[in-house]
């Protein structure tokens, strides 16, 4: 009787696991994998008792509060302003950063001359590694003086929809120039998962798209968005990832108040990692901890937007290696 393909493979299968060095790898990268799961459990619960014993005294809601001062006589600290500011700046950073790297990654992967593709594609790359300090520091020389003009302009002719309404004078400290910071931070990172993901639609769909007659654009709209869309979506959470755990640079350029408005371009609001880097070193025992839940929250937050966007990528076999 012919040997089948499925014995085969059994067969290959059998005999590389009985070769020691594959038996050392796998036992290296199981435990490297248990040992990633035991540090996450180790930073989550460390994080819930110190939130714990900071929440149990909260003479207030920790979750509805607008005041952050667990020194005073009783504490009184919430994650009101914090969760508001975070999500705020977040979204505008998403609103602007994801048309711009998915038009990036098609002109990278289907538009631009192969002698223009690689060099474009390495100074994206090399965005990615500047540090956050970097991004800060010009934020707040060079943005928000210039962004002093765009604020008026936004006040003058789209002061009608409340959001840009100017309603405080002061300089351009706001959430919304930390969303457009955000978005040139977090641009390389979609860019880039985005183009990797277009370079992987197979040919043969473009060129039969090609062969009935459709237009570049055509094409990409046709073959290459649809079977990108799982990789554009996993792609974005990613950068939301960043964006909601950006500390430094929205350290540098916001002015922290712990109001909630509407009007994006008045100057003041926070976010959870630019509250932590303010207020640890001059925190006492206790507010460390109340810090601490705050980072908690946070920590839940990135977490299910990083699982999210694995399980989003995993559906698709050609972006998870499965078929490798």
């Amino acid at each position: 009787m012919a040997t089948t393909t499925p014995d085969i493979k059994r067969s290959r299968s059998a005999k590389s696991a009985s070769r020691p060095g594959d038996r050392i790898f796998s036992g290296l990268s199981r435990g490297s994998g248990i040992t990633l799961l035991v540090i996450m459990a180790a930073i989550a619960g460390f994080l819930t008792y110190r939130a714990f014993l900071a929440i149990s005294k909260d003479s207030t809601n920790f979750f509805t509060t607008f005041e952050w001062n667990p020194a005073g006589t009783p504490p009184v600290f919430g994650i009101a302003v914090l969760a508001f500011g975070t999500v705020v700046s977040s979204i505008i950073a998403m609103a602007i950063a994801v048309p711009v790297a998915i038009g990036i990654a098609l002109f990278i992967s289907h538009y631009a001359p192969r002698k223009l593709a690689k060099p474009l594609a390495y100074v994206v790359d090399l965005l990615a590694a500047v540090p956050s300090i970097i991004y800060g520091l010009w934020g707040a020389i060079f943005l928000v003086p210039y962004l002093a003009g765009l604020n008026l302009w936004l006040d003058e002719y789209m002061g009608w929809t409340y959001l840009f309404d100017k309603a405080n004078e002061g300089p351009a400290r706001s959430l919304f120039t930390v969303g457009i910071l955000l978005a040139i931070m977090i641009l390389p990172i979609i860019t880039n998962v985005t183009r990797e993901v277009f370079l992987q639609v197979p040919k043969m769909h473009e060129e039969a798209a090609l062969a009935l007659g459709a237009t570049r654009w055509e094409v990409i709209r046709m073959s290459v968005l649809p079977f990108g869309r799982s990789g554009i979506i996993s792609a974005s959470m990613l950068g939301l990832g960043r964006a909601l755990g950006e500390t430094m640079a929205v350290a540098v350029v916001l002015s922290p108040s712990f109001l909630i408005s509407g009007h994006l371009l008045d100057p003041g609001g926070g976010t959870f990692a630019q509250n932590i880097a303010a207020k640890f070193n001059e925190a006492n025992e206790f507010g460390r901890d109340a810090l601490i839940a705050s980072g908690l929250v946070l920590f839940v937050i990135t977490l299910l937007v990083n699982g999210a966007a694995r399980w989003i990528i995993g559906r698709r076999k050609e972006y998870s290696g499965a078929n490798a």
